[in-house]
């Protein structure tokens, strides 16, 4: 890298770090109950919000009531998102008068948005009306992100308590989530785009004529949207001049600040991050991602504190670091070196295909990085455009559950069930029954930690299968071999883990995808939630149980490698297969000169 670009990512890093420790404090006090800054403004909205919603803030819930409140809550913000897209020619702010969704578009689009997966069949600024885009998409934005960080923090209650069948009280977790955190980071990030050029307005779409004429070779598509193939299987393309160009408008700050804030990533237009009126300026830009890892980041420094040792936080975000910081690094080697076909022609191995000369390199890669080690799915570079190795980091990414920083609340409380793994693997290699922050580790819990880690990959692997046995989904896939592979793969290691982003190059608007979609994130969504609530309440529930000479100190450089190791052991088992047929043997075959 250049020294600007080493300088800007150190200083990035810098900035994120100063930021935890602040953060992360704030809401351990918040969460425990405690008076913060924001308590004599907000605190008399709060209370108002809990008589209007018969909610009683000191009344705690066993995490089977906190589990199933949960479900409820998430089913009512499903059903209302689904009505609302099935209707959205009939209500206001429609200027461009845009037309309902289909139902298998809108169910897909409904579950992705309340999952904070935020997967997107459509074009944001052909297919939704101002109105969906705020009330619909921006309003699950925040409310599926309070939920992720509701379910992380009942979890560390469960670590942190003893001797208690109670986890604390959903309703009074999200209501604070919502009021004292995400609205007002939104609030401030917000105002910082727009002084950016992010736009925030409620016109109608403008259209101007082009200076001059542009050509330029479209996909033919069939009736279905599926792209035309010939014979030999490639996609057949028609020439179309282009003499005037359709500019979008519409609030899109307020929507990319919680976003990018909440890991949600469903972008206002399709281009997603890399749209100017989104992402504007090389300081939106790191803006933007400083706002990806910063919940993720400082919940651990909340775990920290709310489990009585701030160094078990600073451990776990060790490795989160460690981890990320390795995959930009072999994602920028990869892009450096770009595609030794290319540079035979005589241009530069680096691969700038696909990616923003305003960023450079390393800004687009770093993005690209954390919003794939996260839930976030925002992208400011269009993956299908990375060489095959660079790509397979951000779907390797993915495939290990985003815990790499991870979800807004989903990243840490997935890493703590690598952690229960961790330590009842190096309890069974000694020889006693293991411990984890005072609590003894037994069957129950390991059964709730390897569903959590291994439920999404499974039900990435099954559909993929499935994918590739499907005439509708093989011809959906705009590239064939391992490339195809590679988009199909990536697109249900999106969902599955909610994450959102997409390979490109796959129609992913068919009934196929939209049916299957929605189960996988469901299950990617739900299901490791409920299991590690589950295990919260039984560990809440055990005894503590001192520290002695045997017990594995946690809190240490060599657990934090150990962890990191079960991370990417369990995630090489799981996933080399896959990722050998496809970015590996995409690899090898551009060595061998095709």
């Amino acid at each position: 890298m250049e020294k600007f670009e080493w300088l800007q990512t150190a200083l990035y890093f810098a900035v994120l770090l100063a930021a935890v420790k602040p953060l992360g404090g704030f809401m351990a006090r918040l969460f425990q109950g405690e008076r913060t800054l924001l308590t004599p403004i907000l605190g008399p909205i709060e209370r108002v919000i809990y008589r209007i919603c018969g909610v009683q803030s000191e009344e705690e819930m066993g995490w089977q009531r906190y589990a199933g409140s949960m479900i409820l809550f998430n089913l009512v913000l499903f059903m209302s998102l689904f009505v609302l897209l099935m209707t959205q020619h009939l209500l206001p702010l429609n200027p461009q008068k845009v037309p309902a969704f289909t139902w298998q578009l809108a169910l897909n689009t409904a579950i992705s948005f309340v999952t904070n997966t935020n997967w997107q069949a459509y074009v944001g600024e052909q297919a939704a009306s101002y109105f969906t885009q705020m009330v619909g998409l921006a309003t699950h934005n925040f409310v599926s992100a309070a939920t992720g960080i509701a379910v992380a923090i009942a979890v560390i209650r469960g670590f942190a308590r003893r001797r208690t069948s109670q986890l604390g009280n959903f309703w009074v977790d999200m209501t604070r989530c919502t009021l004292y955190v995400l609205l007002p980071i939104s609030l401030v990030a917000a105002i910082l785009l727009v002084s950016q050029g992010a736009i925030q307005n409620f016109k109608a779409y403008k259209t101007v004529s082009l200076v001059q004429a542009v050509t330029y070779d479209k996909p033919k598509l069939d009736d279905k949207g599926n792209p035309l193939k010939d014979v030999k299987g490639n996609p057949v393309t028609e020439s179309v001049t282009a003499k005037e160009v359709t500019i979008p408008m519409g609030p899109v700050a307020s929507q990319e600040a919680i976003k990018e804030l909440g890991t949600n990533g469903g972008g206002f237009f399709n281009a997603n991050s890399a749209h100017p009126y989104e992402n504007p300026t090389p300081f939106s830009h790191m803006l933007e991602i400083l706002l990806i890892l910063l919940i993720p980041g400082s919940l651990t420094y909340t775990f920290g504190v709310m489990v009585g040792n701030t160094r078990q936080g600073w451990a776990i975000l060790g490795v989160m670091l460690f981890l990320l910081i390795g995959s930009f690094t072999v994602l920028q080697w990869a892009e450096v070196s770009g595609n030794p076909l290319v540079t035979k022609l005589g241009v530069s191995g680096v691969n700038m295909e696909g990616k923003e000369l305003r960023f450079g390199l390393a800004g687009t890669n770093l993005f690209e990085v954390a919003t794939t080690g996260t839930s976030c799915g925002a992208v400011a570079a269009m993956h299908d455009s990375l060489t095959p190795l660079g790509g397979m980091i951000p779907l390797s990414l993915i495939l290990l559950g985003e815990i790499v920083f991870g979800g807004v609340g989903s990243g840490l409380y997935t890493m703590l069930a690598f952690a229960v793994i961790a330590v009842f693997v190096s309890g069974l290699m000694i020889g006693r029954t293991p411990e984890y922050l005072g609590k003894k580790i037994e069957v129950r819990e390991m059964w709730m930690s390897i569903v959590t880690v291994l439920i999404a990959g499974v039900t990435v692997l099954i559909l993929s299968a499935i994918a590739m046995l499907t005439p509708s989904a093989v011809a959906s896939m705009a590239n064939p071999g391992a490339h195809g592979l590679s988009e199909v793969l990536y697109a249900f290691a999106s969902m599955a883990n909610n994450n959102g982003s997409a390979f490109a190059g796959l129609n992913a608007n068919v009934n196929f995808y939209n049916l299957w979609g929605s189960l996988a994130m469901i299950i990617g969504r739900y299901v490791p939630a409920v299991a590690m609530l589950a295990m919260a309440g039984a560990l809440a529930e055990k005894k503590y149980v001192p520290p002695s000479l045997g017990t594995l100190p946690t809190d240490k450089v060599p657990f934090a490698l150990w962890l990191t190791l079960v991370i990417l052991i369990v995630g090489a088992l799981t996933f080399f297969p896959a990722l050998s047929l496809g970015p590996i043997v995409e690899h090898l075959t551009m060595l061998g000169g095709n």
